[in-house]
């Protein structure tokens, strides 16, 4: 199970060959304030003093430490059976007369024996992006270190948390500080050392709640109390090490840090490991042999490599499924052209099949979040085209002294007796007019998704239209033009449909029922006005007497122009006008209601006709007549420049996530328990 550890190690490396890290390696995260120790815990870990010091926020960038666990030089450099080949225990770096030494991911092949080198290359890498103020930058340092007295682990050093910005720190800078620890740490393959200092209340510890914010249950956090030989005197840290303060899941560990003037001297890390434990077998006995920078690196070591084992399934399933992913999408990228005339045909069959069984529901890419192609078009047939025309008030903007007028108008200077047909058609033609808006706003809304349609085939059918931008472009607007010229003959047709409607007014059509029941009412008020004619014939009609207002003649004494009164704007209607206007009314909904039902059936079949089936009949031919031309041919078919690129990073993505799959796959299921 030691092997563990290198395995990450190794899976880290390959994946940042490729410039990008898309699987979430198991590390550990060191999280703390300034000044909290950090630095000093990881130097005790390492053995080495080898990270930048100074005051205010020195760790500007992450650090991301691999510390790999390699034989003393003499054993490395002994000889096999007497033949005096050299070897390295590790298979790596061959040939390094050292005993211990570094090298960096951005330094290539350059290896570090000299710790204070690899101090000033941090600083100087450290500037390079953050600049030579205190700002901070999200761009990891990768630092690998190898040695004999260390222990296999892999650790990420982040910038301290701080409160007030300093020099010229943004004024976001704790913002900032703890959005890239979150980023860290919410990887959840990542282990939290959270360090504290034992000098400060542990309530307060800001590693610590930033721990419980992406690990409220404590399953990957670990705590560092450091600077135990600092505290007041008369005090310890027992409670808060045997974990009655706060407890933490994975453990509670106590180190004592080196102190400044060692640092200034100098002071051999060896002699403060030894001091260390002194100061733990006087003040905290029972804990010593749990305490310490030996024990936290056993500790570490440990939890990373259980850590790991109970990753690794999840890891190996994660590369095998990002492998199908990027094989498809190598896939979908092509070969470059060699046959010209049979890719452009074989692109442009292939587009104008997926643009018609979009329409007809058989495509392969069907999408689930919304309607599109042949299913939304019948949602505008049936639900927002037939919602409208139903929502039409067959009276809507008819008053019943506009009906009044109609009929005065059409019995000309004689007083109407019956109501005239006239006045009928007249108002229903203008009823009927009004269908015609809701028609042609289908055929328009129909035209728009036809117009959606192209971008769907081009989005998710037609994969290779991407590689081609000059082609997809081309059919995009032959596509475009097709459905342009058939959209004013759709809209000529839809206007003619009720055109028809208001050239004929077919008061026998079967469903106009209240036409021969309205004749027979007719026919019937005709029969006793004549009767009633006859028994007033020798009657004297009582002279009416002249109203004061209205249109009766004029007082003595003065004059009126008739034509400048007003005709009023409502008034109580007379029983016979009141019978009139609901016999218009009854005639004018039963026929509109039958004019349409004739609309709301014939526009679909319209529009299908026109437009959507003309389209999906002529699409191919008109995109072959238009592009297949032996001039247009290399033009069309010239690659985009990100495709070659794209391919080529696919590619290196693709042979990383092997090399990644291998790596795992070398692993004995043995060696995980």
């Amino acid at each position: 199970m030691e092997s563990l550890i290198p395995t990450i190690n190794r899976l880290q490396e390959v994946f940042l060959t490729v410039g990008a890290e898309i699987i979430q390696l198991p590390q550990i995260v060191v999280v703390g304030s300034q000044s909290s120790g950090k630095s000093s815990v990881l130097e005790s870990l390492v053995g080495r003093d080898f990270l930048p010091r100074g005051s205010g926020i020195v760790t500007r960038r992450p650090l991301v430490l691999q510390l790999v666990h390699v034989a003393p030089l003499k054993e490395r450099f002994s000889t096999e059976n007497g033949n005096g080949v050299k070897h390295n225990a590790q298979n790596s770096y061959p040939g390094v007369k050292a005993e211990e030494w570094g090298t960096f991911l951005h330094c290539k092949n350059q290896i570090f024996t000299d710790f204070v080198e690899i101090r000033r290359e941090i600083e100087t890498e450290t500037e390079r992006s953050s600049g030579a103020n205190k700002g901070i930058s999200p761009e990891p340092i990768y630092l690998k270190i190898f040695s004999p007295k260390v222990l296999n682990l892999t650790l990420v050093d982040l910038p301290g948390i701080t409160k007030v910005p300093v020099g010229d720190q943004p004024e976001d800078i704790e913002a900032q500080v703890q959005e890239m620890i979150l980023s860290f740490i919410s990887n959840p393959n990542s282990l939290i050392l959270a360090v504290s200092p034992a000098n400060s209340d542990l309530a307060t510890s800001d590693a610590l709640k930033l721990a419980r914010e992406v690990d409220p249950d404590g399953r990957r956090t670990l705590l560092v109390v450091s600077k135990l030989d600092l505290m007041d005197a008369g005090t310890d840290a027992l409670e808060v090490l045997l974990g009655r303060v706060i407890p933490v899941r994975l453990g509670i560990i106590g180190v004592v840090n080196r102190s400044q003037h060692d640092i200034n001297t100098q002071k051999n890390l060896e002699d403060s490991m030894k001091d260390e434990q002194a100061f733990l077998q006087r003040h905290y006995p029972s804990l010593a042999s749990r305490a310490g920078s030996r024990y936290l690196a056993k500790t570490l070591s440990r939890l990373l490599m259980h850590h790991i084992r109970d990753c690794l399934p999840e890891l190996k399933t994660r590369v095998t499924v990002l492998i199908a992913q990027y094989q498809t999408q190598l896939n979908s990228y092509g070969q470059p052209v060699e046959d010209h005339s049979a890719t452009l045909l074989q692109i442009v069959t292939k587009f104008a099949s997926d643009y018609c069984n979009t329409i007809e529901g058989t495509a392969r890419h069907i999408q689930t979040s919304e309607l599109c192609g042949g299913a939304r078009i019948c949602y505008i047939f049936h639900e927002t085209f037939g919602r409208t025309l139903q929502s039409i008030d067959p009276l809507g903007g008819l008053t019943d002294l506009d009906i009044l007028t109609a009929i005065r108008n059409a019995t000309g200077p004689r007083p109407a007796l019956f109501v005239p047909e006239v006045s009928f058609e007249l108002l229903v033609k203008r009823q009927i007019k009004r269908l015609e808006e809701p028609s042609l706003r289908c055929v328009e809304l129909v035209h728009e998704e036809l117009q959606r349609i192209i971008q769907h085939c081009s989005s998710f059918s037609t994969q290779e239209l991407l590689r081609f931008p000059k082609l997809h472009d081309s059919i995009v607007e032959v596509v475009t033009g097709l459905l342009r010229k058939r959209l004013p003959i759709t809209n000529d047709m839809v206007h003619n449909l009720v055109a028809i409607e208001l050239a004929y007014i077919n008061t026998k059509h079967p469903d106009f029922t209240d036409a021969a029941q309205v004749s027979a009412s007719v026919n019937s008020q005709q029969a006793e006005a004549l009767d009633g004619g006859k028994r007033l014939k020798n009657e004297k009609i009582p002279e009416e007497k002249t109203p004061a207002t209205g249109f009766g003649s004029p007082s003595k004494g003065q004059a009126i122009n008739l034509l400048d009164t007003a005709v009023p704007t409502s008034r109580k209607l007379s029983s016979k006008e009141q019978r009139d206007c609901e016999v218009i009314q009854r005639l004018i909904k039963c026929y509109f209601l039958i004019v349409r039902k004739s609309i709301q059936d014939s526009v679909p079949k319209t529009v299908m006709h026109f437009l959507v089936n003309f389209v999906k009949e002529h699409l191919q031919s008109e995109l072959v007549g238009q592009l297949y031309k032996q001039p247009l041919l290399q033009e069309l078919l010239i690659e985009s420049q990100d495709t070659a690129q794209q391919r080529t990073e696919v590619a290196q993505m693709l042979e990383a996530l092997k090399k990644a799959n291998n790596i795992i796959s070398e692993i004995r299921e043995t060696h995980l328990w």
